[in-house]
C-alpha cells in the first residue's frame, strides 16, 4: 500500500502581490509635502534653519535687544575686556555692564554686533531676490525659446561671467562711493546693485539647463497641443517644476552675499560709518572686522565676535542648502 504525501505549496501570488487594499488606504503625499518631511528629518538642516531664524529675530528686534546705544561714547571706558576677564593687556577688568567689552571709543561691542546682524541679513536676502528674479527670467526665456534668443542671452551671460566678482565689487564701490548713489542707505544700496549685476549669471545658466530638460516633457507637449500660450506654459508648467533647483540655489547664494559684504567691510569699502542713532543700518560685521583688526591686541573680541557670527550664519545657510538639495531631489524620494 502506497501513500502519497501531499505537500502544501505556498501560493506565489500570495507571497509576491502586496496588500492592494493597504496601499490604497495609505494617504498619498505630494512632492512638496514629502520634501518637507525629509527636510525635517535632517537635523543639520533644521539646526541651521533655527540659527538663521534666531539671527533674523535679533536683526528685527535690535533696538530692544541691544543693552546700549551702539554709537554711545563712554568716556574713560575704552578697550574694556569682556566681563569674564579680570585683567586684560590694558590693565582693565571687565564689568557686567559691557558683556563683550568696549572698543577704543567706549562703544559697547555686544550692541554693535546685534545691530550688525541687520546688515548681514538684509545683504543676504534682498540682493539674492534680485539675482534670482533676473537670473530666472533670463534662463527661462533662453531655455524655452532657444535658437537666436538663446544664443544672444547666453553670450551676454558669458560676457558678464568673465568679470572677476570681487574685483568688480571693489571697482564699483571705490568709483561710486562718493556719489549720491553711494551715499544712499549708507552705501548699502550700491552694494545691492554691485552684487546683483554679476551674480545672476549662475542662476540663469542653472535655470536654462532645467528648462531645456523640461520643455520636451509630455506635459509641456500636451499643453502646446491644447493651444496654451507660451507665457502660460513657462509660468504655470515649467517654472513650478524648476522651483526645487531655484530654492537650493538661493540657499547657497545668501551666504555668498554675506561673505562678500564682510570682505568689503574689512577692506573699508562696505557700509559707510554712521553717526546718527536713528539710522536703520549703523554698522556691519565686516566693518567691525576692520575695527577689530586694528585693536586685536587690546580688545580681540571686537574681531572675534563678528567673525564668529559670520561663520555661524554662513555655516547654517550651507547646512540648510545641503538639506534642501537632498529633500528636493526626486531620486531620494521613497
Amino acid at each position: 500500500m502506497t501513500t502519497t504525501a501531499r505537500t502544501q505549496v505556498p501560493s506565489s501570488k500570495a507571497a509576491t502581490v502586496p496588500d492592494i487594499k493597504g496601499a490604497l488606504a495609505r494617504p498619498s503625499r505630494s512632492f512638496w509635502r514629502d520634501a518637507w518631511a525629509r527636510l525635517l528629518h535632517n537635523k543639520a538642516a533644521v539646526g541651521g534653519a533655527l540659527v538663521i531664524l534666531f539671527f533674523m529675530f535679533v536683526a528685527i528686534l535690535a533696538p530692544l535687544l541691544a543693552p546700549h546705544n551702539p554709537l554711545e561714547l563712554n568716556s574713560g571706558k575704552g578697550f574694556l575686556p569682556p566681563m569674564w576677564v579680570e585683567n586684560s593687556s590694558t590693565g582693565k577688568a571687565g564689568t557686567p555692564e559691557f558683556v563683550l567689552g568696549t572698543d577704543n571709543l567706549g562703544r559697547d561691542v555686544l550692541s554693535r554686533v546685534i545691530y550688525g546682524a541687520r546688515v548681514s541679513m538684509v545683504v543676504g536676502f534682498l540682493p539674492t531676490l534680485i539675482i534670482v528674479l533676473v537670473g530666472v527670467s533670463i534662463g527661462l526665456i533662453s531655455g524655452y525659446w532657444g535658437g537666436a534668443t538663446d544664443n544672444l542671452l547666453m553670450r551676454i551671460t558669458d560676457v558678464v561671467y568673465a568679470f572677476p566678482d570681487l574685483l568688480f565689487f571693489i571697482i564699483v564701490m571705490t568709483a561710486l562711493r562718493a556719489t549720491a548713489l553711494g551715499q544712499f542707505l549708507n552705501g548699502l544700496f550700491l552694494l545691492f546693485v554691485a552684487l546683483a549685476l554679476v551674480n545672476w549669471v549662475g542662476v540663469a545658466r542653472l535655470v536654462r539647463g532645467q528648462v531645456l530638460s523640461l520643455r520636451e516633457k509630455d506635459f509641456v507637449l500636451a499643453s502646446r497641443a491644447v493651444g496654451a500660450q507660451n507665457s502660460r506654459i513657462m509660468l504655470r508648467h515649467i517654472l513650478p517644476n524648476s522651483l526645487g533647483v531655484i530654492i537650493v540655489a538661493m540657499a547657497f547664494l545668501i551666504p555668498g552675499a554675506i561673505i562678500t559684504e564682510a570682505i568689503l567691510g574689512y577692506l573699508g569699502l562696505g557700509l559707510r560709518p554712521s553717526t546718527d542713532a536713528a539710522d536703520i543700518f549703523i554698522t556691519s560685521w565686516g566693518s567691525m572686522l576692520l575695527e577689530g583688526q586694528a585693536a586685536i591686541n587690546n580688545q580681540p573680541w571686537i574681531l572675534l565676535a563678528p567673525a564668529l557670527c559670520v561663520a555661524l550664519v554662513v555655516l547654517s545657510f550651507n547646512f540648510l542648502g545641503d538639506g534642501l538639495r537632498d529633500a528636493l531631489d526626486p531620486r531620494l524620494r521613497e
